[in-house]
This record gives structure tokens, C-alpha cells and sequence, in this order.
């Protein structure tokens, strides 16, 4: 079933707008949901939210593409149930190493909120301006939270070869942010 019918049932309120997105979607938002969590258990109950979330949002939300709107959903649910798992403990996990990486990447985010668009509006001009290949690297690492194993697997790489390329990619990022007039 494509994407505007899902749509559409959830606006006409059929249950089975969560069927159909569990039948299209689950497994793509239970590996976003995974590897920021490391426990298919936590993971699988995000997916769940993520559906409700979903059909509480639509309406009055209607989304043109269903498959980043539900990812997006299912990544901040995970990233927040993230953060109260480990709120009592530090470092280690899948997204305290993705944070680490980022931190001299990208700005302080204790501004303006407005601010926070035109971080992600040069974040968009930034990837638009790589080759395909590097930016499914960077959004497979940073979005994804893809390991840089699986990555080097998946791309026919060494994994130094993978650690280089994103460390480039952030230095690029960092060069280019600062050139559109954000701080770092």
C-alpha cells in the first residue's frame, strides 16, 4: 500500500492505518529505534509509540513522505529513552560515541531557537553537496547510527578507511557551518 493511502486512513481514523505502517515500516523503525538502544525490547516498544505518536499527529499533520516522518518520530522516542536509561550512569553506548564525535561539529545549541533552523538548513546544503556515497555514509552513521562495522561491511571498506572518511566529512561540516556565519 503506498504512502497516501496510509495517510489518508489515518485521516479517516481506520485502525488499520496502523496495520498497514506496521506491515510497511516496522522494520525500518525498529533499526533506527535498535541501534540508538542496543535492546530489541526498548526498541520494539518505541516502534509501538512511534505509532501512536503517529496517530495522534495525523491528523492534523499530514506528511508527504511517511518513512522519514515515522523514522524521525521513532529516533527522538529512542534517543529520549536513551537518555533516561542512562541518566544515572555515564559514557558508554551507541549514542555517547555519536555524540562525541559530533561535539566539535557542530554549535552549542544554548541560542536562539531560531537558531536551530539554520543549523539544519545548512546541515541539509551540506549533504546535498556530497557525493551519494558519502552522504548514505554520513546518514547511515549519524542518522542511522549504523556501527562502523556495519558500515565498513556494507560499503566493501576497512573500518580505518570508514573512521577517516566520517572524520573528514565532520571536519568538511565544521568548515562549511562556519563559513555560513554559525559558530561552533
Amino acid at each position: 500500500m503506498d504512502d497516501s493511502h496510509i495517510v489518508r486512513l489515518f485521516w479517516e481514523r481506520d485502525e488499520s492505518a496502523l496495520a498497514e505502517t506496521d506491515r510497511k515500516y516496522r522494520t525500518y523503525l525498529n533499526r533506527i529505534a535498535y541501534n540508538v538502544l542496543q535492546n530489541e525490547q526498548d526498541a520494539q516498544e518505541c516502534v509501538n509509540d512511534a505509532y501512536l505518536r503517529a496517530w495522534n499527529a495525523i491528523p492534523p499533520h499530514e506528511p508527504e513522505r511517511l518513512a522519514p516522518y515515522l523514522g524521525k518520530i521513532a529516533r527522538h522516542l529512542a534517543l529520549n529513552r536513551y537518555a533516561a536509561l542512562t541518566a544515572d550512569r555515564r559514557g558508554g553506548g551507541t549514542v555517547a560515541i555519536l555524540l562525541e564525535e559530533w561535539r566539535d561539529c557542530l554549535p552549542d545549541r544554548q541560542g536562539d531557537p531560531s537558531d536551530d533552523i539554520a543549523v539544519r538548513e545548512a546541515l541539509n546544503r551540506f549533504l546535498y553537496s556530497l557525493p551519494t556515497e558519502q552522504r548514505g555514509l554520513f546518514l547511515r552513521r549519524y542518522w542511522y547510527g549504523d556501527s562502523i562495522r556495519t558500515l565498513a561491511a556494507a560499503y566493501g571498506y576497512k573500518e580505518s578507511r570508514v573512521k577517516m572518511a566520517l572524520s573528514r566529512m565532520r571536519q568538511q561540516l565544521k568548515e562549511f557551518l562556519e563559513k555560513e556565519g554559525i559558530a561552533i
